[in-house]
């Protein structure tokens, strides 16, 4: 056990929710909901201001609705997310060689590895925690709470104990006294239905999870999991700080307002949920290799199928074609089970940092035979060559009165300049005009199909809206 509690775990404050309130100013001190915004949705960030009305993440969108109707609800806009966790993880790579990332918005940062020594007490500790927060808010514009221990779940608590802008230094040697009082929800990996069962038993605080035996425990949830928990509720946790902690898949899912009832619109919806996957696995610098199709039916039937590639890769026009063929052997399997197909997802693991050689002959040889199609205009050949276009070239470009604006989408109108869609429906779009250092915009409502109108990459405005960063705001009199 540590003698200085020098285990860090930053937590940014409602990040993808802070985000959209950074770069859309007329959304600043109002709730807003980031996630799925159709009935069928889950919330994956609210705001504090949304929160105050019960709406919190992982609930389902319709519920989250009923709760906080005036909300602003937005779908996410990982490039933006992304960019700013790049700033964040390299203010802490500032401080210390040993940061573990987490996810996008949270990291441990081990205080022992900092090129002037460990700190030597529990007061240079809470400066340097004050001091990461402090400058993590300079470069973004956003606030982040820290908290520090002598264990990973010491600090991962604390870091949840005074948000937003918390610093919680928990002293060593006092880690069961301050854990006792609180719930058990707020230990690690403790769910609602654990803390239902626990609370069976007479469990409701960390104190009283304690008086519980490890049999008891392990009786209740299983050996690994009662036994861990066990340990969890003594502060015990070895754990270390690596900063070579793996990404072991990526994947994305969606749920649909409406049930996909027919094979077309399920490969589209397929087509599009494996292009964000390649997205993420080349933001992360990360090839696959096993692809997974999940289908879930309107009664929550799910069907799993997946693939195994020749050897990893990052291009679509390698994982789209498995992706496809999963699908349709899900869809079939499905049949009799399935009226409707109301959540689909597509997974890559076996991740490696490189794209194998014989897989890139192949895409060669794949796209000659397309380009040979392709030339002789010839529907015949391109069938022999056994990879339809939407394989090699990604969807259909759909006609423009078809395009398809989302809530929250950055776009930038030839006349009017840069906004965001504030909603579309009957053939018309909604954008407000304004940026992260613009005052609060004006609405306008155009034709869906407005020539003018274009999607803006959100990694490229968040890289605008960091502090000190340009911006171009729009005509002071569009």
């Amino acid at each position: 056990m540590r003698t200085v509690p020098s285990i860090l775990h930053i937590d940014m404050d409602a990040f993808f929710a802070a985000v959209e309130q950074r770069h859309k100013p007329s959304l600043r001190g109002k709730p807003v909901v980031v996630g799925g915004v159709g009935l069928r949705g889950v919330v994956s960030t609210a705001s504090y201001e949304a929160r105050a009305f019960g709406v919190g993440s992982a609930m389902p969108t319709a519920l989250a609705r009923r709760r906080c109707p005036n909300a602003a609800y937005l779908f996410p806009r990982f490039g933006a997310y992304h960019e700013i966790s790049q700033v964040v993880m390299g203010v802490l790579r500032e401080f210390s060689a040993l940061v573990e990332p987490v996810s996008m918005d949270e990291a441990f940062i081990d205080l022992d590895a900092m090129e002037q020594g460990p700190p030597r007490g529990e007061d240079e500790v809470r400066a340097h925690a004050r001091r990461l927060s402090e400058l993590v808010r300079e470069r973004t514009g956003l606030t982040a709470s820290v908290g520090a221990g002598t264990s990973k779940l010491v600090a991962k608590v604390a870091s949840d104990a005074e948000k937003p802008h918390g610093c919680v230094v928990v002293p060593a040697g006092n880690e069961q006294q301050w854990l006792d009082p609180l719930p058990v929800r707020k230990l690690w990996g403790v769910g609602p239905a654990t803390a239902d069962r626990l609370h069976t038993m007479g469990a409701a605080t960390v104190g009283e999870l304690r008086a519980l035996s490890e049999q008891e425990l392990v009786s209740l949830l299983g050996h690994a999991w009662g036994g861990q928990l066990y340990r969890l509720s003594r502060g015990l946790d070895e754990r270390t700080v690596s900063a070579d902690r793996e990404t072991k898949s990526v994947s994305v899912e969606d749920t649909y307002p409406h049930d996909l009832m027919d094979l077309y619109s399920i490969r589209g919806a397929v087509t599009e949920l494996a292009e964000r996957v390649v997205r993420r696995l080349r933001e992360g610098g990360h090839t696959g290799r096993t692809v997974t199709v999940k289908a879930r039916g309107h009664d929550f039937t799910t069907v799993t199928r997946s693939e195994t590639l020749a050897g990893p890769t990052d291009d679509v026009r390698l994982l789209l074609p498995a992706a496809l063929r999963l699908v349709d052997g899900a869809a079939a399997a499905a049949t009799g089970q399935m009226r409707g197909i109301r959540l689909l997802g597509v997974g890559i693991s076996g991740l490696a940092e490189y794209a194998q050689g014989d897989l890139i002959a192949e895409l060669e040889g794949l796209a000659e035979q397309a380009d040979a199609a392709s030339d002789e205009d010839d529907a015949e050949a391109a069938e022999a060559a056994e990879v339809p276009a939407v394989t090699l070239y990604g969807p259909v470009p759909e006609a423009p009165e078809a395009r398809r604006w989302l809530a929250g989408q950055d776009v930038r109108h030839a006349q009017w300049g840069p906004g965001w869609v504030q909603g579309a429906g009957l053939g018309r779009v909604t954008i407000r005009l304004e940026g992260p250092d613009t005052a609060p915009g004006r609405v306008k409502t155009l034709d869906v199909a407005d020539p003018e109108l274009e999607p803006v990459d959100s990694a490229e405005v968040a890289r605008a809206a960091l502090p000190g960063g340009p911006w171009e705001s729009g005509p002071a009199d569009g």
